[in-house]
């Protein structure tokens, strides 16, 4: 059974920096491109950043140059550092396992930017 957990939301103010994190369990960790998506009410789910099997990485362009994907293949975690926050960011943010014919979310971490 496919599980994501995320952990690490929360409130944080406008300029601070939240570190996500995703632990994956019930798969092979390694054979499926990684991502955080979010959504904020009202508005479009969106990508906020992938890493592919061999380590590639794809940023939406609201967060280039201020957050940071990476994983730990021992750990089966993901991770989104979440650096230079704006109020913009604040969403529901969702990890996202993906391979050619499955894709599956976790359950959501909200992230709130505010002073």
């Amino acid at each position: 059974q496919v599980q994501l957990v995320e952990s690490g939301g929360g409130l944080v103010q406008p300029g601070g920096s939240l570190r996500l994190s995703c632990a994956a369990s019930g798969i092979f960790f390694s054979l499926y491109t990684m991502g955080w998506y979010r959504q904020a009410p009202g508005k479009q789910r969106e990508l906020v950043a992938q890493i592919t099997r061999d380590g590639s990485t794809n940023y939406g362009d609201s967060v280039k140059g201020r957050f940071t994907i990476s994983t730990d293949n021992t750990r089966n975690t993901v991770y989104l550092q979440m650096n230079s926050l704006k109020p913009e960011d604040t969403a529901v943010y969702y990890c996202n396992a993906n391979r050619p014919g499955y894709s599956r979310d976790g359950q959501g971490t909200q992230v709130t930017v505010s002073s």
